[in-house]
């Protein structure tokens, strides 16, 4: 029981992490961004709504796991390792700078941090359209995680799904708690973007190798049975 806890703690950290950190950095500009009219609510609750959209569209990947051998399922973990190599190939091949934009909007933004923010309730949050321009971008950033999160929640039980998936929606509110107060530390920004984002390519290969172990797929490749 406590093994299997721990693999699925394990597998749920990794996979939130590398398929998120990028989010990071869009939801800095975000923040960096707000005013009278554009709050953090509005960040944090679009954000939240586009993930959302996000994991029911991989729980697809639960749906034909159910259906097809788990030895064909497998196979999908092909797709965070070919995920993971392009994204190592393009911090090799191109350096991404954080957003010049940060340091610049950060004292016109700080008013506007904190309580003010909280005269919004959630109902005027969700019927403002401000919520889902960033939802908008959650989930057009969101392609290379549908690519993790089929295979994943396709080779994953159920009572996997209970503990990966929370785990996610904690990462992502990390980030978002993270990137909040990042707009007023722009420097530590700029280290996490540079340098922290170099580890997660090599985490979405081993997960990709870990859906394939798991699943024996690699024995269809050698006819072994």
């Amino acid at each position: 029981m406590i093994d299997w806890l721990l693999a699925a703690i394990k597998v749920g950290v990794a996979t939130g992490v590398a398929t998120t950190f990028d989010d990071n950095i869009y939801l800095t500009g975000f923040f960096s961004e707000v005013n009278r009219n554009f709050r953090p609510k509005h960040i944090v609750v679009g954000e939240i709504i586009g993930f959302t959209c996000l994991i029911s569209i991989s729980l697809i990947g639960f749906l034909i796991g159910l259906i097809i051998s788990s030895k064909w399922i497998g196979l999908l973990g092909i797709l965070p390792i070919l995920i993971g190599i392009n994204n190592l190939r393009l911090i090799i091949t191109y350096k991404e700078e954080f957003p010049s934009k940060v340091p610049e909007t950060k004292k016109r933004s700080s008013q506007y941090h904190g309580f003010d923010s909280h005269r919004l309730s959630l109902w005027d949050v969700l019927r403002d359209r401000q919520t889902y321009k960033v939802s908008a971008v959650t989930i057009s950033n969101g392609g290379n995680n549908l690519g993790i999160y089929i295979p994943l929640f396709a080779n994953s039980t159920f009572s996997n799904l209970l503990v990966i998936i929370p785990i996610c929606y904690f990462v992502v509110c990390a980030w978002l708690f993270m990137s909040y107060n990042l707009t007023r530390q722009p420097s530590i920004a700029v280290i996490l973007s540079r340098y922290a984002g170099k580890l997660f390519p090599f985490a979405l290969m081993w997960l990709g190798l870990r859906i394939i172990i798991d699943n024996e797929s690699y024995k269809l490749f050698f006819n072994i049975s």
